[in-house]
């Protein structure tokens, strides 16, 4: 196991993704349950909800995705967009990220004098949750990437699943195996994005 340095240097976007995990799905499972318990949000609130989709279910999402896009993507320049989602589909599971909105409601007229800070509040917890979750799959040798075509897909998937209107899609991390890494990225130096201020 790395150490969480090791494994948030790791965390990539990988979109060459496969079927064949080399994990059993009760530890992707148990990765993410234990994730979504111990990552903290503001006055813990616990607005955050997660829906993992594997197999066809997973591939029924990206089939909702495509006929969405179907809609307002123009059918001459469609097929990069085809390419893109068959290789989403082409992965093992696809995690939906939801925000509560009762639970965020039920914050602000307890303490109303945050009211405008619990949105925000959340969203940056649901932030924290996703990467929290990122770097663990990757860290059992999983390839991720995570997607955001929330309102097109929102309703048809809530149909499917039954999901209750309260729940605010925000987000779509795709898994699966790892066909191929990530190229290298440039990255700023720390120096330009890091200030210490200290007394002498």
């Amino acid at each position: 196991m790395r150490s969480f340095t090791e494994a948030v240097q790791n965390r990539r976007s990988i979109y060459a993704l496969g079927k064949n995990i080399p994990v059993l799905e009760t530890e992707v499972m148990a990765v993410i349950e234990r994730m979504t318990k111990e990552v903290p949000s503001s006055f813990n609130m616990q607005s955050a909800r997660v829906v993992v989709t594997m197999k066809e279910h997973h591939e029924n999402i990206w089939d909702i995705t495509e006929n969405a896009l179907k809609k307002i993507v123009p059918a001459d320049k469609f097929e990069p967009t085809k390419t893109k989602l068959d290789g989403f589909a082409a992965g093992y599971g696809t995690i939906l990220f939801y925000e509560e909105s009762d639970t965020i409601y039920e914050m602000q007229k307890k303490f109303p004098t945050y009211a405008e800070n619990f949105p925000i509040w959340a969203a940056q917890a649901n932030g924290m949750l996703q990467f929290a979750i990122w770097t663990a799959l990757e860290d059992l040798g999983l390839g991720v990437n995570i997607q955001h075509y929330n309102m097109l897909i929102e309703e048809d998937i809530r149909k499917i699943f039954n999901l209750p209107g309260s729940w605010d899609l925000v987000a779509q991390m795709v898994f699966g195996e790892k066909l191929k890494d990530a190229p290298p990225i440039e990255k700023i130096s720390t120096g330009e994005r890091v200030q210490v201020f200290r007394k002498v």
